[in-house]
């Protein structure tokens, strides 16, 4: 099968606007491959720290990311709740939550606004694409790495509904935070990859825009199942 008759469906948007949620729900009622270009930030991250590469060194770290190990395996829903569990898988081994830490999150976006890490990127997330499909989740899949995609979606929320999301997760994990802190450092990572030079947060011309600010997980999802009937039936 051809790169260009493989389907792909992308979901950007800001952290806590629902995208990984509904990314491994979408794969796993798909059927689908999925790829979570935040997670390769956040890992290239991650590796950086783990192999003592200094942030400052930009091409040590575009020379990491070139060479990333990464595959991401989605469960079957919950036959109870519905849920399904994406595994990280890094190197050959499970990362767990140690890419999902604040502090994590803060060392990703700055990776990503390094130019050289987004360019030895860019190549390797479009490999992802292989049959069935994909669905790629992140902050520029309808804008930069499959802006030929036939269907885009651009998920958004408050800044304190999404503060909100990521306390229940963080507090439901054991780990300490505020909603106070959670909102400053949404607003602060949004004006970084808002601002950034290169490809900047933005939607697609071409994006349907999902505010789930008051939308419960099952009802943008079955939103976006709509959209893909539409578009590929």
């Amino acid at each position: 099968m051809e790169k260009n008759t493989i389907p792909v469906i992308t979901v950007d948007g800001p952290s806590g606007s629902g995208k990984g949620t509904i990314c491994s729900l979408l794969a796993a009622e798909l059927k689908w491959n999925l790829l979570d270009s935040g997670a390769l930030y956040r890992l290239v991250a991650f590796g950086a720290l783990k192999h003592q590469i200094d942030f400052t060194d930009t091409d040590k770290i575009a020379d990491y990311a070139r060479q990333l190990d990464i595959r991401f395996d989605v469960s079957e829903p919950n036959p109870e709740t519905g849920a399904t569990e994406v595994a990280v898988i890094l190197e050959g081994e499970a990362v767990g939550d140690g890419i999902r830490t604040e502090e994590c999150g803060n060392n990703a976006s700055k990776v990503a606004a390094i130019p050289a890490v987004r360019a030895a990127l860019l190549e390797r997330q479009r490999q992802f694409l292989v049959p069935p499909g994909l669905i790629a989740d992140g902050r520029d899949m309808g804008t930069v790495v499959f802006p030929e995609a036939k269907l885009k979606i651009y998920l958004t929320a408050s800044a304190e509904e999404r503060a909100n999301r990521r306390f229940k997760q963080l507090k439901e994990k054991g780990i300490h935070a505020t909603v106070g802190s959670l909102i400053r450092e949404i607003n602060e990572r949004d004006e970084r990859d808002m601002n950034r030079t290169v490809a900047p947060l933005e939607p697609a011309e071409d994006a349907h825009v999902v505010d789930t600010s008051s939308m419960p997980i099952n009802e943008v999802i079955q939103r976006v199942l709509q959209l893909y009937r539409q578009v590929f039936k």
